[in-house]
């Protein structure tokens, strides 16, 4: 497996060099805007530690981890600049081996220098290869070896240092093997995410719990980071760490909203408060955002689910005094969730709600954009404040497609990025054009209309006063290919290769699984968008003969200067 997976590494680098050629223009199609853009394959084969799922079972063993090929699927994903160049650091969950089917992934980190995709790796400490409760030793142990690590996100201070929340769990999913189930912790990289060490002097932030993954107490998720990267802030390179613990089965048995701060760069934490008052949100907080603005100030989005299941409400708050108090958070607009988490026509999961962004060049300016459902279709929408998050605009429509009559399409996932100059943009997956004709198309999707994917951006521009972000232009697409989230559709050593988020084979309808959200940044030149595609071939052949279409992580490149004067 090691020796397959290093061979590949040649036949990935070729294949990034060849889908980066020249830059390509959005046009037509549905899209009434254009934007110049470039396209290049950030994902590649590599090797690390892994558990394999044994035959007849739909879970691992603990104590059989060991060294395997991640040249699957990349799924899920999220991008940081680090400030004052065009160097990145993107992450995504890297599927092991040929177990997509069993949701058996870890974190990966993706080196982006100067803007070129320059190899990936997995984020060492959390498997058995690399995880080490004493120095110099390596351990099977359980933890702090862990079956999956999840939730990709990144942040930059102004030392060059990256950072990531970590959720390590364990993927026994059939709730016969009783191993502690997560934790929370933060890993940061001084190399640009190709090594990384474990904060907090090695303790979590959450700690470990006895519960199985199908428990219902006390289970760790949606966790997020945030860093201060403003120059001068009192609060300058202060780490905020930010996840949810779900106490119950059911969205009424509550979940709460924690942070944690790091004030030396997160060598020590802390101890995790909760932010989410029960009193002011509702007993169930989670899709927790943290984002700092220009004065330094940090700001939490989060949305709250009522118990009876009726329409959700997103809330944001801030702390002008580095995560110590907080102003009562703000309803800022209802949200609908698709039921089942499922849009129509398709069966992969839809992912978390919204996105939010606090603005590094206007103090108080704060933007929000999330996926709404009227019943019919999925929209993504947008408001924003310019006085701290105490008043909202009204939310509008971010999505200029115009559907025939009859056949509405899906526009979903957005994520909002803010940028140096008052840049301010929206992303978000578009499924207004008709699956092309194309070799990773399967015969039987040619044609479909909603169904097919693609990526579409809106700008805005911020110039500081009351009006804040205003459009620049309208909606371009920036996926030179159209992808299909049907795919993999091949299997390998008898094995599905499609990502299943119910952990089965073959998968169930509704749990397939492209991820909740991907990456979005703005540097001082660029716009950088690192998101999922199946369009591009593998080096790895399936059981049925051909490459298999496993999903990649693409990033989009757009250059300011292409996207209108004065941007």
């Amino acid at each position: 497996m090691f020796m397959r997976a290093v061979m590949a590494l040649g036949v990935a680098a070729a294949l990034a060099v060849l889908v980066a050629g020249g830059p390509t223009t959005s046009a037509a199609n549905g899209w009434a805007g254009s934007v110049t853009f470039t396209n290049q394959v950030a994902s590649s084969p590599s090797s690390g530690g892994g558990y394999p799922v044994p035959t007849g079972s739909r879970v691992p063993v603990a104590g059989t981890c060991g060294s395997g090929p991640f040249n699957a699927n990349y799924s899920e994903s999220w991008i940081a600049v680090q400030p004052g160049t065009e160097d990145l650091v993107g992450s995504s969950k890297f599927f092991f081996d040929k177990y997509s089917t069993f949701y058996m992934f870890y974190l990966g980190a993706h080196q982006i220098l100067n803007g070129a995709p320059a190899g990936n790796n997995q984020i060492q400490g959390y498997d058995c290869l690399s995880a080490v409760p004493v120095p110099g030793t390596i351990t099977q142990d359980m933890p702090p070896s862990w079956t999956n690590t999840t939730d990709p996100n990144a942040d930059f201070d102004t030392q060059g240092r990256v950072y990531q929340t970590m959720l390590p769990f364990n993927s026994f999913f059939d709730n016969t093997k009783l191993h502690p189930d997560g934790e929370i912790d933060v890993s940061f990289s001084d190399d640009m995410g190709r090594h990384w060490v474990r904060g907090n002097g090695r303790q979590a932030l959450e700690p470990t719990n006895n519960a199985s993954a199908k428990q219902a107490g006390h289970v760790e998720d949606k966790q997020w980071i945030a860093v201060n990267h403003i120059p001068g802030s009192p609060f300058q390179d202060h780490v905020y760490a930010a996840w949810a613990v779900f106490n119950g089965s059911s969205n009424g048995g509550g979940i709460k909203v924690r942070l944690a701060v790091s004030r030396d760069r997160g060598q020590t934490f802390d101890k995790a408060v909760t932010i989410s008052p029960p009193s002011q949100v509702g007993p169930a907080a989670t899709f927790v955002y943290p984002s700092i603005d220009a004065a330094g100030a940090l700001y939490v989005a989060f949305v709250s689910f009522p118990p009876n299941g009726s329409a959700s409400t997103i809330y944001v708050a801030g702390s002008a005094d580095d995560g110590r108090t907080f102003t009562p958070f703000v309803p800022v607009t209802i949200v609908t969730i698709v039921p089942g988490e499922v849009l129509p026509n398709t069966r992969f999961r839809d992912g978390i709600a919204e996105s939010f962004a606090a603005s590094p060049t206007h103090a108080g300016h704060l933007y929000l954009t999330y996926e709404d459902w009227d019943g019919t279709q999925m929209d993504v929408k947008f408001t924003q404040s310019t006085d701290g998050g105490l008043t909202w605009t009204t939310p509008v429509v971010v999505n200029d497609n115009v559907d025939r009559a009859g056949t509405p399409t899906d526009q979903f996932q957005p994520t909002v990025a803010a940028g140096p100059g008052g840049a301010v943009a929206i992303a978000f997956y578009d499924r207004r054009k008709a699956c092309p004709s194309d070799a990773s198309v399967p015969a039987a999707d040619v044609g479909r209309t909603n169904f097919c994917i693609d990526v579409s951006l809106q700008a805005y521009k911020d110039n500081g006063t009351i009006v804040g972000a205003v459009p620049v232009g309208h909606n371009a697409r920036i996926t030179e290919f159209t992808w299909d989230p049907e795919q993999p559709g091949q299997h390998l050593g008898g094995l599905s290769q499609y990502p299943c988020a119910g952990a089965r084979d073959p998968c169930p309808n509704g749990r397939g699984f492209i991820g909740d959200y991907f990456g979005l940044a703005i540097s001082a030149g660029n716009i950088y968008a690192l998101f999922v595609s199946t369009h591009y071939p593998s080096n790895v052949t399936a059981d049925e003969g051909g490459l298999i279409y496993y999903q990649q992580q693409v990033l989009a490149t757009v250059k300011r200067s292409d996207v209108g004067s004065g941007y």
